[in-house]
């Protein structure tokens, strides 16, 4: 393994249950100081469990993972001792004890000295930007505060990797983008970050490089443009219709054949159209053929916007051969 690395994960795989259901079925990764290294994939396709591994909550049934050069599945403690671990949610802290003593007591988990501790504690609460509500018992804290609380905890022993598994889901966007600003400035100091989200325009963002997991294992890996090419998708129309016109999409899925593929979903009292282009758009006359069934229909959308594919735009187009 190589010793620039402060994650490498190689061929994982995690067998579930009697049955051995694969949970992740073959997973490589690779995450460099300083870089934040996105994990994209449907519910089910894998994620969490491979953060879990890679975190040594849970051990592979096979595969090798090194943290730091540390050979995880061998040495989980001396690995777990380089890892900062962000799962969310409401638990995993104790509500009537205060933000500082909740901090205090896993500083001494992690081994940390009387004095490293409090000041440990002290600088991950300014860096999360709680300073000021140190002393306030968790069970009073908002989502927000509890997620960046999850952040100050995992940041406490200044650790080389950083794992996330959905670290703003449900939160506000302030606190979201605060979230993201931290994560971006420790990217900055050579921290090594493990990225899980559903939001594509958050990964688009922060990551220099993005996997995409389907059915447990990596199906694509690079850049934005990469996963773009990956999916196939030249680029995209999007519209929205009124709510009388429910079969236009199968209708120009007949018309446009399988130059393009068409989602329709309700938004609000309308129909917002997306059609995935898996050829140039203007290739044999396919959007002045899209444009010409408009204007025969319900009429020409004001809103009709044809653009290269976007991240987002290109997780979805794979989502349906992601799925298990």
């Amino acid at each position: 393994m190589s010793g620039d690395a402060v994650l490498e994960a190689v061929r994982l795989v995690r067998l579930l249950g009697r049955e051995g259901f694969p949970a992740v079925r073959d997973v490589s990764l690779r995450v460099l100081p300083g870089r934040i290294h996105a994990l994209l994939g449907p519910n089910g396709a894998g994620k969490s469990t491979t953060v879990r591994m890679c975190a040594t909550l849970l051990r592979p049934t096979s595969g090798s993972v090194a943290v730091d050069g540390v050979d995880a599945v061998a040495h989980p403690e001396r690995a777990r001792a380089r890892v900062g671990l962000v799962l969310g949610g409401d638990l995993g802290f104790y509500p009537r004890a205060s933000a500082r003593d909740n901090l205090l007591f896993f500083a001494d988990l992690q081994g940390l000295s009387h004095r490293e501790r409090r000041r440990a504690v002290d600088r991950a609460l300014e860096r999360v930007d709680l300073a000021d509500y140190g002393a306030m018992k968790v069970g009073g804290y908002s989502r927000g505060m509890r997620q960046r609380l999850h952040l100050a905890r995992a940041i406490l022993a200044d650790p080389a990797l950083l794992l996330l598994d959905e670290p703003t889901a449900g939160l506000d966007p302030d606190v979201s983008l605060h979230v993201r600003d931290l994560v971006r400035e420790l990217a900055a100091q050579g921290v090594g970050v493990l990225l899980t989200s559903h939001s594509m325009p958050e990964v688009e963002e922060l990551a220099d490089v993005i996997s995409v997991i389907g059915d447990g294992r990596i199906v694509t890996r690079g850049g934005v443009q990469d996963v773009v090419e990956a999916a196939g998708v030249r680029a995209t129309t999007t519209f929205t219709l009124p709510a009388s016109a429910s079969d236009a999409a199968e209708r120009l899925r007949e018309a446009l054949g399988p130059a393009a593929e068409v989602a329709q979903r309700a938004s609000s009292a309308r129909w917002a159209v997306t059609v995935y282009w898996l050829e140039a758009p203007d290739r044999d006359g396919g959007l002045a053929r899209l444009k010409a069934l408009l204007e025969a229909g319900p009429g020409l959308p004001a809103d009709l916007i044809t653009r290269p594919a976007r991240l987002e735009e290109a997780y979805l187009a794979l989502a349906d051969r992601l799925a298990r």
